[in-house]
């Protein structure tokens, strides 16, 4: 005769965490709080408290994985002690082997974007043309408009890839310009300084 199957009460919020689980675990890039409110159909506090019940169940120490808030959103990484093995077993080229150059032009978009190649080209004092193509193709960076006036050059900004791999929850988790005293304007005209004295 075969036994009854027992039917398990499980917590409303345990539940909505083992979704947002299976979301975040099939999902291609993070997902904000309103991308998960909407997919589950649930309200924003709960999908709160649901996080938070991910995040101290996936903490380093606790799990080889770890919730990460990364480019706006949430995301499943590795955690620190099982980072290098990751590595080793997937070789990640977006992570692996940024020239000088590129990680000279990522900083200024990152800083300054959007900005346009003339631009980091005249912050860098040389031409920017490799370095915006190879960090476009690795898709760190992208077109963000267009410089106005006739025959405007194309602006560049960073995308939420760049904040993924370099681990930033959103922008504004790189080091502050505040800290060294001058606002961006400031920071730009003194970068254009010294590429105009350096090429002169």
């Amino acid at each position: 005769m075969e036994r009854p199957l027992r039917l398990i009460a499980t917590n409303p919020v345990d539940a909505l965490a083992r979704t947002i689980e299976a979301l975040l675990v099939v999902a291609s890039q993070p997902l904000t709080v309103e991308e998960l409110v909407e997919a589950t159909e649930d309200d924003a506090e709960r999908v709160e408290t649901a996080l938070r019940l991910l995040q101290e169940r996936y903490t380093e120490g606790r799990s080889g994985i770890v919730l990460q808030q990364v480019a706006g959103g949430y995301a499943f990484g590795a955690a620190r002690e099982a980072a290098d093995a990751c590595a080793r077993l997937f070789e990640r080229p977006v992570e692996r082997g940024l020239s000088q150059a590129a990680l000279e032009t990522i900083a200024i978009v990152a800083y300054l974007g959007p900005v346009s190649r003339p631009e980091i080209a005249r912050i860098r004092g040389v031409a920017a043309d490799s370095a915006v193509a190879s960090l476009v193709e690795r898709g760190l960076i992208a077109e963000a408009g267009r410089e106005h006036g006739p025959g405007g050059a194309v602006r560049y900004r960073v995308t939420p890839l760049f904040e993924r791999v370099f681990g930033l929850e959103s922008l504004a988790a790189l080091p502050r310009l505040d800290d060294v005293g001058e606002d961006q304007a400031a920071i730009r005209e003194r970068l254009l300084e010294v590429a105009e004295a350096r090429a002169s």
